[in-house]
């Protein structure tokens, strides 16, 4: 049980966690029926990406197993059998895709979504991440098709802004991530994956402030935008701009700095001060957001 629990990834679930952000963006938060939607969709999201995580790590034994870490995985441990993951695999994705069908209003829409994201990653596993900045694309797409399904899950209509948030801040973290890779292989000599030969330093140090500096930009946009400011009834939004710019900043140390941008999750999980500043942020921007309905 600890080796397919290890298989299944349950840490990377936090991931998913961005299917409830039209929730919390559409105003919806504190409606009971738009919050059990969001939650149903958020497990369905952990189930269905489990089971690529399952595919992703059959399809990577034969490199992992002469990958300092990645050697330890269930699969190129042998601790788990092949036809054991195949069946893992296709269970959580069955279950994953037919929890939507649960839903009242929008279980078929989101169902869409889910099944769109599973098609995706098998494609990424088996080809596009062979292909430098394709890869990195497709791991913020994947983000995008999160709040798709947040959004269909409880009709909530996306906004341009969000959309292109999602898709920029998860593409920075995602060359993020190269880093650690180009790294291991100025060290090691070996690239850990096929297309790390295409990313070196100078690129991807490029890649991270340039997605970095659009995404703030980005935000500062949509704090500014009068349709914005008008639909939350809040002009002091820009003031959250703070807590965006030092999260980044604290990424990218992290990641120049310390090198520790390998895993976005255990960044998430483990830095306290990266904790404290999305704390920060939710908390400020729910105050803006449902502080007057709360006191009404």
């Amino acid at each position: 049980m600890k080796n397919i629990l290890r298989l299944i990834r349950p840490k990377q679930w936090i991931k998913n966690f961005f299917v409830l952000l039209p929730l919390f963006f559409g105003g919806a938060l504190l409606q009971p029926e738009a919050l059990g939607a969001s939650l149903l969709t958020l497990v369905a999201f952990s189930l269905t990406a489990s089971s690529i995580y399952c595919f992703n790590d059959i399809i990577d034994a034969p490199a992992d197993r002469r990958h300092p870490v990645k050697c330890h995985r269930p699969i190129a441990s042998g601790a788990v059998s092949v036809p054991t993951a195949y069946a893992m695999m296709i269970t959580l994705a069955v279950v994953g895709m037919a929890l939507p069908l649960l839903l009242p209003d929008w279980g078929l829409s989101t169902m869409a979504v889910l099944i769109a994201y599973f098609v995706l990653n098998l494609l990424y596993c088996r080809w596009l991440k062979q292909h430098a900045i394709i890869d990195v694309c497709v791991i913020a797409v994947g983000f995008v098709l999160r709040i798709a399904a947040g959004g269909e899950a409880t009709g909530i209509e996306l906004s341009q802004w969000i959309v292109l948030m999602t898709f920029l801040l998860t593409l920075f973290m995602g060359f993020a991530k190269r880093r650690d890779d180009v790294l291991r292989m100025n060290a090691t000599g070996e690239a850990p994956r096929k297309n790390t030969i295409r990313y070196n330093l100078t690129f991807i140090n490029q890649a991270i402030t340039i997605t970095a500096s659009v995404t703030l930009v980005c935000y500062i946009m949509y704090t500014v935008s009068p349709e914005v400011q008008s639909h939350f009834n809040a002009p002091r939004l820009y003031l959250t701009t703070v807590f965006v710019l030092l999260g980044l900043l604290r990424y990218i140390q992290l990641a120049v700095v310390d090198e520790k941008s390998g895993d976005p999750t255990k960044v998430i999980l483990r830095d306290r001060l990266t904790q404290v500043i999305v704390f920060l942020w939710g908390l400020s921007f729910f105050i803006m957001i449902y502080g007057k309905r709360l006191l009404s």
